[in-house]
């Protein structure tokens, strides 16, 4: 019995167990980091990173970022499965006796290959354990491959379910705050109600949303590498306009009350600080700052142009900075460290929304022109025949 190669293989059987229950069954954060998963993230996502800097186009880059979440999934589970026949490889080499068909000698590369065979129940005959232990191992690491493989058969779809009920909520954002979402353009949009049920009901999704969103990616950390499929819009960029409408609104808005958009703006919170914990974000007291005093002068021109009128004196001034300071030093490391840009509180520009865009706009229009075009032609001759 080699010792050595027992002890190896049972640490390694162990610590891959180990860290798929930590990843896919355990609903709550592992702080410690000397985990196959974090280590796995850690140095693919550092490498996926820096080939992305090379990428000037904005949706090339973001088409490129949108590959790693689901990709990198794949390659974690076949890490997984690939570690785990290594180490029943490791286990029979040390602890297991063997027969082979042609009588060749068993070496530690055939090994590999009956494990394999084991682990996906291939079960071709050619290898056949002898001793008890051996056959008990085989018994076990086919029972594990089986339950492996039910694993993966689960987990994908839950995750992808996951992913789907997030961005049903940020595609429903577009026609109420734009593309990106912004908070000036949430206020203008549905601040200005007559009455002010259907702006909370919008801030009471939001609020389930968030609470959805954190126990998902919590429960499931993979997903916060999952892109949008627009490349304007993020779960992060959502989050961040949502905690800006709530800050604003708090702060002080005339003719608002501020009593649903507190509870959001808790429950949001809540969501971005835990979420900068599990992808272990750090945090730059160097960050830009994200409104600016002439941004502010700008949000609350625009937003009074529309009929929502911010409060002023530096008790507005004061309170929405400190609300600022709850959140946005979060939501900017998350930025920094998913390379995901962060919605402005009020656009440069006036932007289309995502639903206003089509492949095919320029050619209707300009057939749409060439009509109205033709039309006027017509009239202009019976005009001058009458």
């Amino acid at each position: 019995m080699h010792v050595l190669s027992v002890i190896l293989g049972v640490l390694l059987v162990l610590a891959v167990l180990s860290d798929a229950f930590e990843t896919v069954v355990l609903p709550r954060r592992v702080r410690r980091r000397y985990r196959i998963t974090w280590w796995f993230y850690q140095r693919t996502w550092w490498r996926w990173r820096q080939v992305t800097s090379l990428i000037k186009s904005t949706t090339r880059r973001e088409n490129f970022l949108g590959y790693f979440g689901p990709l990198s999934l794949l390659l974690l589970l076949a890490i997984w499965a690939f570690s785990l026949i290594f180490g029943f490889a490791l286990l029979q080499y040390g602890a297991g006796e063997h027969f082979q068909l042609n009588n060749e000698p068993i070496s530690f590369g055939r090994l590999i290959y009956h494990s394999g065979e084991t682990f996906f129940t291939l079960g071709y005959g050619d290898i056949t354990p002898v001793s008890p232990l051996a056959r008990a191992l085989a018994v076990l690491e086919a029972g594990m491959g089986f339950g492996f493989l039910g694993t993966v058969i689960g987990y994908l779809p839950t995750i992808y379910a996951a992913f789907s009920r997030r961005e049903v909520q940020i595609s429903l954002l577009d026609a109420r705050a734009g593309s990106p979402p912004t908070a000036a353009e949430l206020l203008a949009r549905m601040g200005t109600q007559p009455q002010q049920l259907e702006f909370d009901q919008i801030l009471r999704d939001w609020e389930r949303w968030a609470g959805e969103v954190l126990e998902s990616h919590i429960s499931y950390p993979p997903l916060g590498f999952f892109r949008s499929q627009h490349s304007n819009q993020s779960w992060l960029g959502a989050l961040t306009a949502i905690l800006d409408t709530c800050a604003l609104v708090i702060a002080g808005v005339d003719s608002l009350r501020y009593n649903q958009a507190r509870i959001t703006f808790a429950m949001a919170r809540h969501a971005v600080v835990d979420l900068a914990q599990t992808i272990s974000a750090d945090y730059d007291p160097l960050s830009p700052d994200r409104l600016p005093a002439a941004e502010l002068a700008r949000v609350r021109q625009f937003l009074s142009e529309r009929g929502v009128r911010l409060k002023e004196g530096p008790e507005f001034d004061q309170k929405l900075g400190q609300l600022r300071a709850l959140y946005e030093p979060y939501s900017q490391a998350i930025a920094r460290s998913l390379l995901i840009t962060l919605p402005p509180w009020i656009h440069s520009e006036k932007k289309r929304d995502n639903w206003e865009a089509g492949p095919w706009d320029r050619a209707i229009q300009a057939k749409s022109l060439a009509i109205l075009g033709q039309h006027r032609v017509r009239q202009q001759k019976i005009d001058e025949h009458f």
